[in-house]
C-alpha cells in the first residue's frame, strides 16, 4: 500500500510494487510494467480476490518472477472522482511507480502501462495525453509501451459499437455531464464529451508501441473497439500488435494475464522485453 499522493488518506491513492526477484533473470535497470483494474469506472481494487485468488498481485508477481518490474494501482472510482481526475490519479500513480523502480534499479525510462476493460481505457490515455502526463510530473518519453487488454471507450465517436452492444447510457452517464442519455442519438456530429474521452482523437505517429490483447469471446461491442484502435494505430504509422486469447471472455481473460501456458502472458513478455526504451 504504497502512497502516489502526498498527505491523501483515501486508501485508493495506493500501489503495491513488486521488484524483481534477486534470483531471476534479473538485468541491470529492467523495465517495470504499471497495472490497472478495470470495473466500469466505478468498481474495482488493486487488492481483488476472485475465488481466494489475488488476481492482479498475481501479473505483478508473474513479471517479477521473470526479471520484470511490475505495480499494480488502485484509482478513486466514479461518482467519487470524474473519469478525468481518473485519469490524473493513474498519472500519478505512474509517475510514483517511475520514482520507486528507479529507486529500486530498474529504468525510469522503461514503463509499460497495462490494464484491463476500463483500466484499459485509463491507461491508454495516460500514454497519448502529454498535458496529463506534465501534469502529473511524468517525464517526457517515459512511457515506453502500452498495452490495453479487452479496453473499452477507445474511440466513443464510433456509432457502429453502440449499434452492436455499446451501451449509450451507460457511457453518458461516466462521461458525459450530468443527465439522461436514453439512446443513441439520430445520425449527426458525436456529442462533445464523445470525443474528449475517446482515446483515438489524441493519437499522434510519436505514440510508443502497442500491443492490443483481448478475448476470443470478448462482448462484441469491445471487440469492435479494439479493431478501431488497431486501425487507428495502422493509419498513424504506430508500431502495434494484435493478440485474441482463444477460449476466453472479458473476465476470465484476466487470470490468463499471469500464466505462461496462455498466449496472453508470453505475448506480454515477448513485448516488454523487445521494446527499445531509452
Amino acid at each position: 500500500g504504497l502512497p502516489y499522493v502526498d498527505g491523501s488518506g483515501n486508501p485508493k491513492h495506493r500501489f503495491t510494487f513488486f521488484a524483481p526477484l534477486a534470483d531471476s533473470v534479473r538485468e541491470a535497470e529492467w523495465p517495470t510494467v504499471v497495472f490497472v483494474h478495470g470495473g466500469g469506472w466505478t468498481e474495482g481494487d488493486r487488492a481483488l480476490t476472485f475465488g481466494g485468488e489475488d488476481i492482479y498481485g498475481n501479473i505483478g508477481r508473474f513479471f517479477a518472477a521473470r526479471g520484470i518490474g511490475a505495480a499494480t494501482v488502485s484509482y478513486r472510482l466514479q461518482p467519487e472522482a470524474t473519469w478525468r481526475e481518473q485519469v490524473h490519479d493513474v498519472a500519478r500513480a505512474v509517475e510514483a511507480v517511475r520514482q520507486r523502480a528507479e529507486a529500486e534499479g530498474g529504468n525510469p525510462e522503461a514503463l509499460v502501462l497495462m490494464g484491463h476493460s476500463a483500466g484499459a481505457h485509463l491507461v491508454t490515455r495516460v500514454a497519448v495525453d502529454e498535458e496529463e502526463q506534465a501534469r502529473a510530473g511524468l517525464p517526457e518519453a517515459a512511457v515506453c509501451g502500452v498495452m490495453p487488454i479487452s479496453g473499452a471507450a477507445f474511440d466513443l465517436t464510433d456509432r457502429r459499437a453502440f449499434e452492436i452492444g455499446e451501451n449509450y447510457d451507460y457511457y453518458g452517464a461516466r462521461f458525459g455531464p450530468p443527465g439522461e442519455y436514453p439512446e443513441l442519438p439520430p445520425e449527426g456530429p458525436p456529442a462533445e464529451w464523445q470525443t474528449e474521452a475517446s482515446i483515438v482523437p489524441f493519437l499522434d505517429a510519436d505514440e510508443p508501441p502497442f500491443l492490443v490483447v483481448y478475448a476470443e469471446g470478448d462482448y462484441p461491442a469491445l471487440i469492435r473497439q479494439a479493431e478501431v484502435l488497431l486501425g487507428a494505430l495502422a493509419e498513424r504509422g504506430i508500431v502495434h500488435e494484435e493478440v485474441i486469447v482463444p477460449g476466453s471472455s472479458h473476465s476470465r481473460i484476466v487470470a490468463a494475464l499471469s500464466r505462461d501456458d496462455y498466449v496472453a502472458g508470453p505475448a506480454m513478455l515477448r513485448f516488454v522485453r523487445g521494446l527499445d526504451c531509452e
